[in-house]
């Protein structure tokens, strides 16, 4: 929170400038500095600085976060600059961090215990319900509930890398793809006109392909791990004698169903009361959704048995260090989707470009992997709303006449988000419950090398089934 203190300092200091509007089509490419820097910092310094990093990591993103508004008080002025920063952290930020907030919270208030043995076919079992619990409950809600008993199910092994990264490959990312309560772009469709019914219709062969593909490959890996450990093939095949599986804090579920209704009220609730805080508006529903969280996380505090957080090993280091990492990512961003969303008009006009012809018709393929690539860095729920404007803007034209489009543009949303650790929400917190468990997580660039290597193979195959040979 110490960016946010320090901006709020900042509006004190005497500036009157109003040189130019803040507009995506006049910014540089160099105003994604900031961004990447924090980026940056993410991936290299816990590899050559990890103690500066580890204690300082706030200080750092702080840093980041403060040169661009400096820069951005100097250029724009005092009234803009505080627009940008509230809007991004009201509209965007305070949303974000309270779902995350709560969804971490009742999570760790269910604790499921069982001593039954970690064998690959189990671990495809957890991995296949979580991925099926993604387009139920979104993939935060699902890698949320799901991260804790598949960290003790395998908290035996000598290694458990590979299956904390394929569960945020599935459980977080791909599984989310099936209906639009997965994942926030698809839920962004639905809010525009796109038909729940085609959301499942459409995405159900790319998801299951993909969610197939991924978990016989995970299958071979976690074989070929077992067999080192435990030195005899026939453990593989033979069935774990389990104790009885026991589940404590079952009043919670009541809780995580009561945050999926909250979500999906505030998208479909429309309501002119709305409340204005430096120019950034706050609807009736989006504040009643946001209230309710930090009620839902206090109940859940309350009526849960400390034994039980105990059991989960629960501290609140995790979501503290999402908090003021993505607090300088949410703020940094905003020049960067500004010039996104400007389109043909801005700074990235010749990367967007790629996806028509000359003619002006869509090129499906580049739709699935710009979409898809610039999700994987950036935030995909707008990322998404920029190519659906892009393609057309319409969704009875996109579901009928551009229905190739519109589901190029929903798969490279959705299942790019698992190329890096901040394309999608849950991604980090999967990777800092892992780390405080003790599982040694790569690092930025470590994961994006198991992501390369896995998933582009697998969107290649996507991408030839869905928009060359079909």
């Amino acid at each position: 929170m110490k960016t946010l203190y320090s901006f709020i300092i900042l509006t004190l200091v005497p500036f009157d400038l109003f040189a130019v509007d803040f507009s995506g089509d006049d910014l540089s490419i160099c105003w994604g500095i900031p961004f990447v820097g924090i980026l940056l910092s993410i991936a290299l310094l816990p590899l050559f600085l990890p103690r500066l990093w580890h204690h300082h990591y706030g200080k750092i993103t702080m840093c980041w976060t403060m040169l661009f508004l400096l820069f951005a008080l100097c250029l724009f002025g005092l009234q803009t600059t505080i627009h940008l920063t509230v809007h991004a952290i009201i509209a965007e930020y305070i949303p974000f961090i309270l779902l995350l907030l709560a969804l971490f919270t009742v999570s760790g208030g269910i604790l499921i215990k069982s001593d039954v043995l970690s064998t690959p076919k189990l671990n495809v079992g957890l991995l296949a319900i979580g991925t099926l619990l993604a387009s139920i409950m979104g993939t935060t809600g699902a890698a949320m509930l799901m991260i804790r008993p598949i960290i003790r199910a395998n908290r035996d092994r000598n290694y458990a890398v590979h299956t904390i990264v394929f569960f945020i490959f599935l459980v977080a990312n791909i599984g989310g793809g099936l209906t639009p309560l997965g994942d926030p772009p698809l839920f962004i469709g639905f809010l525009k006109g796109v038909n729940f019914g085609w959301t499942v219709k459409h995405m159900l062969l790319p998801v299951l392909l993909s969610s197939i593909l991924l978990l016989a490959i995970y299958y071979k890996i976690d074989c070929h791990y077992f067999r080192i450990q435990y030195d005899n093939s026939l453990a593989l095949a033979s069935t774990p004698k389990a104790s009885t599986i026991k589940v404590y804090g079952v009043s919670n579920f009541l809780l995580l169903l009561v945050i999926i209704t909250c979500v999906l009220m505030s998208g479909i609730w429309r309501s002119s009361v709305a409340v204005e805080i430096l120019g950034s508006h706050i609807t009736l529903p989006n504040l009643i959704r946001d209230i309710m969280f930090i009620i839902i996380t206090l109940i859940s505090i309350l009526i849960t048995p400390k034994q039980v957080r105990a059991g989960n090993e629960f501290n609140w280091e995790p979501i503290i260090e999402v908090a003021k990492l993505f607090m300088g990512i949410f703020i940094t961003i905003v020049p960067v989707l500004a010039i996104l969303r400007s389109g043909n008009d801005g700074a990235l006009a010749p990367l967007l470009s790629l996806v028509t012809t000359v003619q002006g018709d869509p090129i499906n393929s580049m739709y699935f992997w710009l979409s898809g690539l610039l999700s994987g860095f950036l935030d995909n729920a707008p990322t998404y709303l920029v190519f659906f404007n892009l393609a057309s803007g319409d969704a009875n034209t996109l579901m009928t006449a551009l229905e190739k489009t519109l589901l190029a543009i929903s798969m490279g949303s959705v299942f790019m988000g698992a190329l890096s650790y901040i394309g999608n929400a849950p991604n980090f917190m999967v990777k800092s419950i892992a780390t405080q468990n003790k599982i040694n997580m790569p690092s930025f660039f470590g994961y994006m090398k198991w992501s390369i290597c896995i998933l582009i193979p697998v969107f290649i195959i996507d991408d030839l089934v869905f928009f060359v040979f079909f």
